[in-house]
């Protein structure tokens, strides 16, 4: 029995274009999560690496539960460098979001309500073609 053969090719070329898709809106929302802004004083490189020098300089003088707490701290202080030195610029994923997010929205019924409960902003989701619901006056009571 032969196969057809352009049918099997669209099948395969949707699958790449749904995963392509996934990929862009995943990157998309991994990023906002990252950059996400956090309670206290922005953390900066220069902070980082003096808290760094200052794990460090204590090291020599710690006795060995203190010296165990250092340790950590700066294991943990050295990803957050790496993070701070591998920021992903925004506006970049945000385009492709915006080119990409309606076709996906539309493939896997997701709604404004989801869009909006994971903190994408309407102005973001109008760009990409999600209808943002009008927002509602509450009328005083007399």
């Amino acid at each position: 029995m032969a196969t057809n053969k352009s049918s099997t090719e669209s099948d395969t070329s949707k699958d790449s274009s749904s995963r392509a898709q996934s990929k862009i809106i995943r990157d998309y929302l991994e990023a906002l999560e990252r950059n996400r802004p956090r309670r206290g004083r922005k953390r900066t490189r220069d902070t980082v690496e003096k808290q760094l020098a200052l794990v460090e300089g204590q090291l020599d003088d710690a006795d060995s539960l203190e010296r165990l707490h250092l340790i950590q701290r700066r294991i943990d202080l050295e990803k957050e460098l790496v993070n701070l030195k591998n920021r992903v610029d925004i506006g970049e994923l945000e385009a492709r979001f915006v080119v990409t997010a309606k076709e996906y929205s539309e493939r896997k019924g997701l709604t404004y309500e989801a869009w909006h409960a994971l903190g994408i902003h309407n102005d973001i989701l109008a760009r990409a073609g999600i209808p943002v619901p009008k927002t509602t006056t509450r009328r005083k009571r007399s």
